[in-house]
């Protein structure tokens, strides 16, 4: 091929790789709001606005559910244009919009800020500035807290970031009342104690990945022995706190019973990741299936609570309200 055909050629790919970048694809814009992430924190808020009690128009609570979908994918978008530097050495995060180069910063940022100040204003506006007012706070831990914060600096990020994905129960639950209570505080402390054994099964074995990109993740700063003693101490810890709202008497006999046997099926997976090393598969079996199995727990556990509450199994829900 002749050096012109060469030049040609190389212009034509830097001109579409430009055009590209100037005009990413609905899906990219969709990739930014990280769906899958999203997916379990829209069902957590609609728990929480379920077990409420209360009446709420049906338009009123489809905006607040909107919002918190909306809020937590405005936050996934300033993570990933903040990331976008350390999400390029990454192999499971290489080929999201920004580090492909398929959007440009600015565009991601603009998304992002745009949709999580919209997100508040609906949820103030048009549901309650309770709920309103968790919304933003769950977007500014997120963003400031831990992506900014935290994560960059200490192998306790997810630990005290994680406490961002354990707001939405808290506004669903705000959505409708207007106020807080012990059950969606009680929640909330269950979702901020699941993060980090969620989220240190994961980076187990994506290990590689973490230090490749320079982040202080558990089994990085250290090691991997470590951070197995670490997920199996929080699923001891989480274990017994899932079964307070049913000893609590805010909760039924459902809940309390899947709260149980889901509970039992975590403690194994987390003593199998502490002493089940399997080799031939680098020792990544057993954090797999723990990761894997904590998104179907938490899904199942909040599932047993709505249960409970739509067959009236739980008189006292409404306790320990309190005003914000």
């Amino acid at each position: 091929m002749s050096d012109a055909a060469l030049q040609m050629r190389s212009a034509v790919q830097t001109d579409a790789a430009e055009t590209s970048a100037a005009s990413p694809r609905v899906s990219d814009f969709v990739a930014l709001l990280k769906p899958r992430v999203m997916s379990l924190v829209v069902f957590s808020g609609l728990a929480g606005l379920l077990v409420a009690p209360g009446q709420i128009h049906p338009l009123i609570a489809a905006v607040a559910i909107f919002c918190i979908a909306i809020g937590s994918g405005a936050s996934g978008a300033i993570n990933m244009w903040y990331e976008r530097d350390i999400d390029a050495l990454m192999g499971r995060t290489k080929t999201r919009p920004l580090p492909a180069g398929r959007m440009e910063p600015g565009t991601a940022i603009a998304f992002g800020v745009t949709l999580a100040v919209a997100a508040v204003l609906l949820m103030g506006l048009i549901v309650n500035w309770t709920a309103g007012i968790l919304l933003a706070m769950a977007e500014a831990f997120y963003v400031f807290v831990y992506t900014v914060w935290l994560k960059r600096r200490t192998p306790q990020n997810i630990v005290i970031g994680g406490a961002a994905g354990a707001f939405p129960p808290m506004i669903g639950w705000a959505a409708v009342t207007g106020e807080l209570a012990l059950l969606p505080l009680l929640l909330f402390a269950i979702i901020f104690m699941w993060t980090p054994p969620h989220f240190w099964a994961l980076a187990l074995y994506r290990s590689g990945d973490y230090a490749r990109a320079g982040v202080p993740m558990l089994p990085v700063v250290a090691g991997p022995k470590a951070t197995r003693r670490q997920i199996l101490l929080y699923s001891l810890l989480l274990v017994p706190l899932t079964l307070v709202p049913y000893g609590l008497d805010l909760a039924g006999a459902v809940y309390g019973a899947c709260a149980a046997v889901l509970g039992a099926v975590f403690l194994a997976c987390a003593v199998a990741v502490q002493f089940d090393h399997d080799k031939t598969n680098g020792g990544e079996r057993a954090p797999r299936r723990l990761f894997a199995y904590s998104i179907l727990y938490l899904f199942l556990l909040l599932s047993a609570l709505v249960a409970d509450s739509l067959l009236g199994l739980a008189p006292a829900a409404a306790a320990w309200s309190v005003h914000l």
